[in-house]
């Protein structure tokens, strides 16, 4: 097994938590996306790092069409944890003072948020799954 595989089958299982929850939350509007933000973010920084010490150990300083691929997808996932805090972290501490109209609007605003990120998640796994065959 070559060591780009090995870092993608060692990183899927810490990745698949925080990707699994936003697809979930992103297809259910009516899951209380509240409840699972922190966890996600918390998530997020735990697959951030594992994906740091990953790059360290079997990609160093070589950066060819491999890197490039999964730079893409640390980009995207940069992105969807940017989403996220800001299309669902932000009105998540809004809602407890909120009224019914006001509450409608914001869980609509995170339901997008949840879906934004869902599918720049999805982008950030194509490329790692793709990255050793390019």
């Amino acid at each position: 097994m070559s060591t780009s595989s090995l870092s993608v089958f060692t990183s899927w299982p810490v990745f698949s938590g925080p990707a699994g929850t936003t697809i979930t939350l992103a297809r259910d509007p009516d899951i209380r996306a509240e409840r699972f933000i922190q966890p996600q973010m918390g998530a997020a920084g735990l697959v951030f790092l594992t994906g740091a010490l990953l790059w360290y150990f079997f990609h160093g300083a070589s950066f060819g069409s491999m890197e490039m691929v999964l730079a893409l997808g640390i980009l995207t996932a940069f992105a969807a944890a940017g989403v996220l805090g800001a299309m669902v972290g932000a009105p998540s501490r809004r809602l407890a003072g909120a009224n019914a109209e006001t509450e409608t609007q914001l869980r609509a605003r995170m339901a997008a948020g949840e879906r934004i990120a869902a599918w720049l998640l999805v982008v950030t796994v194509l490329c790692m799954a793709i990255a050793r065959m390019v």
